[in-house]
């Protein structure tokens, strides 16, 4: 009999949860087929069977197990069950990483997708509403449902055995916008319980302890994105023909920041102690948010990376972080913080510390403003940007400069290839 036990994850961990099980308890496995996914408070990870054998499970999905615990057997000696031709269901499709620093649309972009939502809603109103066999209703009713375009579901039947009668679609009628009160079976006033996973315990006490051990403040400033997306429009056919993959705002962002924070030292530096670490590197951190929670991977020495390397780096390690297989390395070891609360609609905001950094840049969303420029007003397609910083290692000259340079470089993206502006690098001034 093989005991399979709760592997050693790092360093700093003694306990794990156990998420789920692939495989259940009599089911017979193959030796390095995945049995079961435990997570830790840095990440999620599998168990494999070290041998082919019958499986005895000796932990529910959801325990809290520490490092050595007993997790499954496996009875080595158990015969294989005799092949079947049954075709085996396919997966379900887990649902995808958000990147939070991803892509944001473009205003024109938004516009037509909330036009086509317009004109769906639209199409599906005009549809006369159908009253289907679970439905019951009287045939006046019915008449007066498919002719005032009425969802049955919205209405209170008070008729025998659930039907719903003339005088309860005039109701709905004559009170629209009211939800059906608790006991008519469409919204009933149910609570659940739920353990909180490893993931989010360790994110709440990261930020509670950013928020508290930190003096953090937040400077803003604003950003015209009118220049990248000319560059994106003229040249992300070409892009992603020679590259493979798609020309997103996210390379801009991070050789935006890298530029800056080479010449920011400060706000690219980390406390330990009493003392100070500074970084020659720029290893920026992406906030990914997961069906599970928010996950930090981290892109390594983006002051030397390309356009394209980025891009392909942030698909590589937001798949990872969809399908819960980023290592503890990924997810360590960060100087920088890039968050993007623009893909869920956020205007402002101002984000925590990604402890122990120094600063996170908060992105948001793109959208057209009257502004002023050359004496006459403009719409432009203007984005709000926050830095978060640690003011016990960076001082407001340091922090608003970092900002004023990140807000430069992506507002003439031509500077980003050497990080000067080509007319004062020709003129040595």
């Amino acid at each position: 009999m093989i005991e399979i036990k709760v592997p050693t994850v790092g360093e700093s961990i003694t306990e794990v949860q156990l998420l789920r099980w692939n495989k259940k308890s009599g089911d017979y496995v193959e030796r390095d087929e995945v049995i079961a996914e435990l997570e830790s408070e840095k990440a999620t990870f599998e168990v494999n069977a070290e041998q082919a054998g019958l499986l005895t499970t000796k932990a529910a999905e959801g325990d809290t197990l520490l490092i050595g615990d007993l997790l499954a057997t496996i009875d080595e000696k158990a015969k294989a069950p005799a092949s079947t031709d049954n075709p085996v269901a396919p997966t379900a499709p887990k649902p995808p990483a958000q990147v939070e620093m991803a892509a944001p649309k473009p205003p024109s972009v938004v516009a037509a997708a909330n036009s086509a939502s317009a004109s769906t809603a639209t199409t599906t109103a005009s549809a006369p509403a159908a009253v289907t066999e679970e439905v019951k209703a009287s045939p006046v009713a019915s008449a007066i449902i498919a002719d005032k375009k009425v969802d049955p579901k919205k209405v209170k039947a008070s008729g025998p055995q659930g039907k719903i009668l003339k005088e309860d679609v005039l109701a709905a009628l004559a009170n629209p916008g009211r939800i059906p009160a608790p006991g008519a079976g469409l919204h009933e006033r149910n609570s659940r319980q739920e353990k909180m996973s490893n993931l989010r315990k360790t994110i709440a006490k990261r930020l509670v302890e950013a928020k508290n051990g930190t003096a953090m403040l937040t400077t803003f400033n604003e950003v015209d994105m009118g220049a990248i997306m000319d560059v994106r429009s003229r040249y992300k056919e070409k892009f992603k023909e020679v590259h493979g993959v798609n020309l997103g705002f996210m390379s801009f962002f991070a050789k935006a920041c890298s530029v800056a924070l080479t010449e920011w030292p400060a706000v690219n530096a980390s406390i330990e102690g009493d003392q100070i670490i500074y970084h020659d590197y720029t290893d920026i951190s992406i906030a990914v948010s997961t069906p599970r929670g928010l996950t930090v991977p981290v892109m390594r020495n983006v002051e030397s990376l390309g356009m394209a390397e980025i891009e392909k780096r942030v698909i590589e390690l937001a798949g990872k972080a969809r399908d819960s297989k980023l290592t503890t390395e990924e997810l360590t070891g960060g100087t920088f913080t890039i968050t993007n609360g623009g893909v869920f609609g956020s205007l402002m905001s101002t984000p925590i510390i990604n402890a122990p950094q120094s600063a996170i840049l908060g992105m948001h969303k793109i959208q057209d403003r009257p502004m002023a420029l050359n004496g006459q007003v403009v719409i432009r397609p203007m984005m709000y940007i926050a830095l978060s910083y640690d003011h016990r290692i960076i001082d407001g000259r340091e922090s608003v400069s970092f900002l004023v340079r990140v807000k430069e470089l992506l507002e003439h993206p031509d500077q980003l290839l050497i990080g000067k502006d080509p007319v004062k690098t020709l003129l040595e001034i």
